[in-house]
């Protein structure tokens, strides 16, 4: 470890004294805050070290920190900034490029222990193209994003393994080529660092599988080939009861008599283990500088320790000065603070019970009848590949439900009723596709609890009802909605066998309850995911769609609670998403926008939940730039690192779904009635994102196009919500490409 200089200690204790004496006084502006640095007319301290140089001046420094940490480089108003080289007294080095006191550029990170990285770091994180050596020796050389191999890459093992390929957050992910020390390689695609999907396997001998794999090993389809050219084709799985396939020689079109046992392959490819690698014990981003500071408002009580990141550690920051701009047009400033943002008024539990006597009791019965007769029925196993028949609106069942019971329904005390299936073998796929169990399915939906039916039908005139765990929601239908699904569902289909984060509604079901007697009344049902079911609290929903007429939610502050759905012209965040995130959302948009625009959907939304991490005992939401009480840690960017060192929690997190992020706060201007999107003022606030893309089932059709005709006499034709698909498409896009931003 470096020693200790008397004379740098003292001109870092100068150093000390002098910035303790400092003021900040901050600029506002409506993009955020700048420090002004200005020395105390009182500071008699000694100025030794720093030849009176003003603290935001860039000068060559050399210190020696009083918990034992070591700096030497480039130094501007109390932070590395420049090129310089920071020792931790537990070891650990990093030599490059600073900016304001994060590691920013070009630069090489080394732990005590013998790991190294070596390349681009962006804000304390090693972000863009480096290379990290392991202490056992494991190599790997590409793309990063927040400590994290994300992008193209080179990974080399030490036991003589090489991966090159794809990765996402840290694993193979995408098309990727594996080569054991043996020289046996994989070539095709993986997830979540194991083989799955479409890929090759080549043996030294010549002899190769191409087909199908699923967690490294064959499933579905796929063709082993000998080096003589003889073959063996079939359906491949681990359980030897789902395999079926034939065998021809080489040269013969002509099945053979040979029986061969896809066993042995099992047996071979069972040697073969992808090598995890060493996880780093301590990321770069969680290594803190020993920089004290002076507090704003010349509070010098409590200094203020900052991470490598900029994090404040300790000591406690007031609230920012930020200028109230609602009222305001732009360039005219009041001075006024804009009020704090406030968490909305906790709601109790959405939607009404549905117990005897309701007058949709009888409805909700033949619901769950219906869906335990439907999911319960055996079926066998289906392929993914599905026949174009499967798809046909005709593909459907009826069943009749007598209330005394037949040989295929139980008793039930409502009255007789028919139950119809659409498409029951795509739905049953789709729930396969969706990872959904079949028993957790019916539980959910048909168990002892009752549904919750909500408060009052959407615009459409639609109810919907609630399961007892908020796993999913049930939706009356209009028979031209039904219609519109029924037509879209093979692409619907091949859209999510083609893109796992599709934003989109995820449908489980569709069916019918047909009551007999006089009233032959048809209710159409489609059963759904609900988007907010989550451990988290929702503390705000908007729903977007990017036009402006209408969009407003008319209700005082009071009354909007955790449940309201709020509207494009109550919005005022932007979205601040990680940089692959957002490239991913970007696009998984323009993906999931095709398809509606192609199948001639308009009318559909963003619905956006909000869960604010921090929020005060007042209520009020505290922002990323204040701070918790000395010695306490900053939780949400520490769950950001635990999610960081260990891959694997990732699995919790989607596209749309548990999503960490920031937003950014927004005003608008008074004179402009209509602005869609606010200005930003530079409070952040950390936050745990959901949403996706709902209300997918509306045509362009005569009605709305009446619609459109009807309100563009009166209106901006811009403004308002019905208009063709590809308008109607492109404008989404153009909003929420607004809303939504990388978080730099």
């Amino acid at each position: 470890m470096i020693g200790r200089d008397s004379s740098v200690m003292k001109a870092w204790e100068a150093t000390v004294r002098k910035t303790q004496a400092v003021a900040k006084k901050r600029a506002n502006s409506i993009f955020g805050s700048t420090y002004m640095a200005h020395a105390d007319d009182e500071d008699h301290g000694n100025k030794e070290g720093t030849n009176g140089r003003e603290a935001h001046e860039l000068y060559h420094a050399e210190k020696v920190l009083s918990n034992g940490d070591y700096y030497k480089g480039d130094w501007a108003d109390n932070f590395p900034h420049g090129k310089g080289k920071y020792v931790w007294s537990d070891g650990c080095v990093y030599v490059g490029d600073w900016f304001r006191g994060k590691t920013n550029g070009k630069g090489r990170f080394s732990w005590p222990n013998g790991p190294n990285y070596e390349g681009e770091f962006k804000s304390g994180y090693m972000d863009g193209t480096g290379t990290y050596t392991a202490s056992n020796g494991d190599v790997y050389k590409g793309q990063w994003v927040m400590n994290l191999k994300h992008g193209n890459g080179v990974k080399n093992f030490v036991n003589g393994d090489k991966y090159e390929g794809e990765w996402r957050r840290g694993m193979q992910e995408g098309q990727g080529r594996y080569e054991w020390g043996d020289g046996n390689y994989y070539m095709g695609e993986w997830k979540n660092g194991n083989i799955c999907g479409k890929g090759s396997f080549f043996w030294g001998d010549g002899n190769r599988y191409d087909g199908y794999w699923e967690d490294g090993l064959p499933k579905g389809n796929g063709r082993y080939i000998w080096s003589d050219g003889s073959f063996y084709v079939g359906n491949w799985s681990k359980d030897p009861r789902d395999r079926s396939g034939a065998y021809y020689p080489a040269g013969s079109s002509e099945e053979g008599t040979l029986e061969w046992d896809p066993e042995e392959v099992f047996d071979a490819l069972g040697k073969y283990e992808i090598c995890e690698g060493e996880k780093v014990s301590v990321l770069p981003s969680q290594k803190r500088l020993a920089v004290w500071r002076s507090s704003k408002g010349g509070d010098c009580g409590k200094p203020r320790r900052m991470s490598i990141d900029g994090r404040v550690s300790v000591g406690v920051e007031k609230p920012s000065d930020r200028m109230q701009l609602w009222g305001c047009a732009e360039g005219d400033f009041s001075g006024t603070k804009t009020p704090p943002a406030t968490a909305p008024t906790k709601s109790k539990r959405q939607g009404e019970v549905i117990c005897k006597g309701h007058k949709n009791y009888e409805l909700m019965l033949n619901l769950q009848l219906g869906i335990r007769h439907s999911v319960g029925r055996p079926a066998p196993s289906a392929s993914l590949d599905l026949k174009p028949s499967a798809f046909d609106p005709k593909e459907k069942v009826w069943t009749r439900f007598p209330p005394e019971g037949s040989k295929y329904t139980p008793p039930h005390p409502t009255s007789e009723f028919k139950w119809k299936d659409y498409c029951p073998v795509v739905f049953r796929t789709l729930r396969k596709l969706f990872k959904v169990d079949a028993a957790d399915y019916m539980i959910s939906i048909c168990g002892n609890e009752a549904l919750r039916e909500l408060s009052s039908p959407g615009k459409s005139g639609s109810f919907f009802y609630l399961t007892n765990d908020d796993r999913y929601m049930i939706k009356t239908m209009k028979k031209a909605e039904a219609k519109a699904l029924l037509r879209m569902l093979p692409a619907y289909y091949n859209h999510f066998r083609a893109f796992d984060n599709a934003l989109v509604t995820k449908f489980y079901g569709l069916h019918c309850v047909k009551l007999t007697g006089t009233a032959q009344k048809k209710v159409r049902f489609i059963i759904m995911g609900n988007l907010f079911c989550s451990e988290y609290t929702i503390h705000r929903r908007f729903d977007l769609k990017g036009s402006s007429l209408g969009r407003i939610t008319i209700k005082p502050e009071s009354e909007i609670s955790e449940t309201t759905i709020l509207k494009d012209l109550d919005l005022n965040f932007i979205f601040r998403l990680q940089k692959s995130w957002f490239q991913e959302f970007c696009r998984q948009i323009d993906r999931d926008c095709e398809l509606l625009e192609q199948e001639g959907i308009m009318d559909y939304s963003l619905l956006v939940g909000i869960h604010f991490k921090d929020i005060s005992e007042n209520g009020e939401i505290i922002s990323s730039e204040s701070h918790t009480p000395a010695g306490t840690p900053c939780t949400s960017r520490a769950d950001m690192d635990l999610l960081l060192l260990d891959p694997t929690r990732w699995a919790s997190i989607k596209l749309g779904v548990n999503m960490p992020a920031r937003v950014e706060r927004t005003v608008r201007r008074n004179d402009c009635e209509l602005q869609l999107v606010g200005d930003p003022i530079g409070e952040f606030y950390e936050v745990v994102l959901f949403f996706g893309i709902i209300d997918i089932l509306q045509d362009y059709d005569i009605s709305k196009k009446l619609e459109h005709a009807y309100k563009s006499i009166h209106y901006d034709p811009t403004s308002i919500s019905a208009v063709d698909p590809r308008q109607y498409s492109r404008r989404f896009r153009d909003f929420i490409f607004r809303v939504f931003s990388e978080d730099s």
